[in-house]
């Protein structure tokens, strides 16, 4: 395993831990909490990353299993992720938790174990362990923002953000692609702020077009957890703005996002 997986990997279990602490405490009640993501609760939002989770190791280590679950979701490409939330939300919390925790467990050791260069397949393009591990941290830190909305906590912003904004900067050309439009050609310079306070930069810094402010907004922007306008952000060109409109960092359809304040 590269240093980069060991990273992401210790990461991502440090995200999941977080996110633990949170929703172990709560009551029956607690887990029906309404979160910002209609018609999910916090049971929804665990559910999903369990689910997620597990998925992830049947695309790396069981090729039957994974090409059946793709048959399902072409069957219901609109519902299969809500479907599933809603299934696993159905347990009761204690059940659900245990499930979560043995699910990202599990997918930490398996990504670990992966030979050097396995491509997994996934719902989008195929990925390197170390792009799955980013994926999987990318909705670990959306989702869990959304618990932490909907039971009104505070989850600390911290550097490990940096990989959901690693994620949204090369997910830039898929982003316009969902929406059926087609990617500007335009260099665009990324500047960003981390919580610690370190900056991160990508492309040229000689680019005409321009994306800087914070890192952590620009990570709820791409998440679709802000929406743009009210980001501590500055897009410079046409192009750059464009982008913060369509920023999506997951796979699948656009989500319907957030609505300005």
């Amino acid at each position: 395993m590269d240093d980069r997986l060991a990273g992401v990997l210790a990461d991502l279990e440090a995200e999941g831990d977080q996110l633990e602490a949170v929703v172990a405490p709560l009551d029956d009640a607690g887990w029906r909490t309404a979160t910002p993501a209609e018609g999910w609760d916090v049971a929804h939002q665990v559910a999903h990353l369990a689910w997620t989770d597990e998925v992830a190791v049947l695309a790396a280590t069981d090729k039957v299993a994974w090409d059946a679950g793709v048959l399902a979701a072409i069957e219901d490409p609109d519902g299969f992720v809500d479907t599933a939330a809603a299934q696993g939300a159905a347990v009761l919390p204690e059940e659900l938790l245990a499930r979560w925790r043995t699910a990202r467990t599990r997918l930490v050791e398996t990504l670990a174990a992966l030979p050097e260069g396995t491509r997994i397949p996934w719902y989008g393009p195929p990925m390197s362990a170390t792009s799955m591990a980013t994926a999987r941290f990318m909705e670990t830190w959306a989702h869990g923002r959304d618990v932490a909305a909907g039971l009104g906590v505070e989850l600390p912003p911290d550097d490990r953000l940096r990989h959901v904004v690693h994620l949204g900067v090369r997910t830039r050309g898929f982003a316009f692609r969902a929406r059926g439009l087609e990617p500007p050609e335009s260099d665009v310079f990324v500047d960003l702020r981390l919580p610690s306070g370190e900056q991160i930069t990508f492309g040229p810094e000689g680019a005409d077009q321009s994306v800087t402010g914070s890192a952590h907004d620009f990570a709820l922007v791409v998440t679709q957890r802000l929406h743009h306008a009210d980001a501590d952000l500055v897009a410079v060109g046409a192009d750059a703005q464009q982008w913060l409109e369509v920023a999506q960092a997951f796979a699948g359809p656009p989500g319907p996002g957030r609505p300005t304040r």
